[in-house]
C-alpha cells in the first residue's frame, strides 16, 4: 500500500493508505468521514487514472496493518445502499474496497431499464464493478457471481463536489461585489462538464473491461486531468 496525505475538514489532514492493484483503501478511525470534497475527488482521480482492469479479489484473510490482528468483515448501510468493509477488532481502522467506498459515499446507482437497454445495444458483456466477474448483458442485469446489480457512477454527485470546490475558491479569491457572478459561472461550468450519460468509445471500452462504475470514475479522472486547477 502507498500513503497519501489529503486535506481534512477544519484545516487538518488525513493519511490514506491505498492499494491500487486491489482498488482498496485503509482508513484509520473515522478518516473517511473527515475527507473534504477536494480530497474525495483526489481519491477518484487516483483510482480513475489506473489502467482499466477488472478488480482483483479482496484477500480472504486480511490483517490489521497496525496490530496484525485478523480483520472482521462488516456489512453496513448508507441510506438504502448496502456496503461492506473489514475492520480491526481493536478499533485501529478499516479496509474498504473502492467500489464499497463509492457505495458508502452514495456515488453508485443501479442502472435503469432504459440505461440497460441502451448499453445492450453497444456491448455484449461487461465485467462486474464489484467482483470483476463477466456479466452477459443479453441475459442478465446483475452479476451471477456476487449478485451485484449493474450500476453506474453518479456524475451529478461528482458535479456537486466540483461545484462546492469552485464555490469555496470563489469565496476565497473574490470580492463581495462579484461573488454572485462567480458562483453562477462555477455552477454553469460544472453543469456542462458532467453530462449525466457517458457513452463515448472510451466509456464503452472501460465499461467492458473494468465495469460501468469504473468507466464513470475514469471519465471523471479524465475531466479532472483537463481541469487540474479545479
Amino acid at each position: 500500500m502507498t500513503s497519501h496525505t489529503l486535506a481534512a475538514h477544519m484545516g487538518g489532514t488525513v493519511t490514506v493508505d491505498a492499494c491500487l492493484p486491489c482498488q482498496a483503501f485503509w482508513f484509520d478511525g473515522y478518516e473517511s468521514l473527515q475527507l473534504t470534497p477536494g480530497s474525495t475527488l483526489q481519491l477518484f482521480r487516483m483510482m480513475g487514472e489506473q489502467p482499466p482492469a477488472a478488480r482483483r479479489a479482496m484477500p480472504a484473510v486480511t490483517a490489521c496493518p497496525r496490530c496484525t490482528m485478523r480483520l472482521v468483515p462488516v456489512e453496513d448501510r448508507q441510506r438504502n445502499t448496502r456496503f461492506e468493509y473489514q475492520r480491526c477488532p481493536r478499533g485501529h481502522g478499516r479496509y474498504i474496497a473502492f467500489f464499497d467506498f463509492l457505495r458508502e459515499k452514495d456515488f453508485v446507482k443501479p442502472l435503469s431499464d432504459a440505461q440497460l437497454a441502451e448499453l445492450r445495444t453497444q456491448v455484449q458483456t461487461v465485467n462486474c464493478s464489484n467482483c470483476g466477474a463477466p456479466v452477459d448483458l443479453q441475459h442478465a442485469s446483475a452479476c451471477g457471481h456476487c449478485g451485484t446489480p449493474l450500476s453506474f457512477f453518479d456524475m451529478s454527485h461528482a458535479r456537486a463536489l466540483v461545484d462546492q470546490l469552485q464555490t469555496a475558491e470563489a469565496r476565497r479569491t473574490s470580492v463581495s461585489t462579484t461573488l454572485p457572478i462567480d458562483l453562477l459561472l462555477a455552477r454553469q461550468e460544472a453543469e456542462h462538464a458532467f453530462p449525466l450519460e457517458q457513452r463515448d468509445s472510451a466509456w464503452l471500452s472501460d465499461a467492458a473491461i473494468a465495469g460501468t462504475v469504473s468507466a464513470g470514475v475514469r471519465a471523471l479522472a479524465r475531466w479532472l486531468g483537463q481541469h487540474s486547477d479545479t
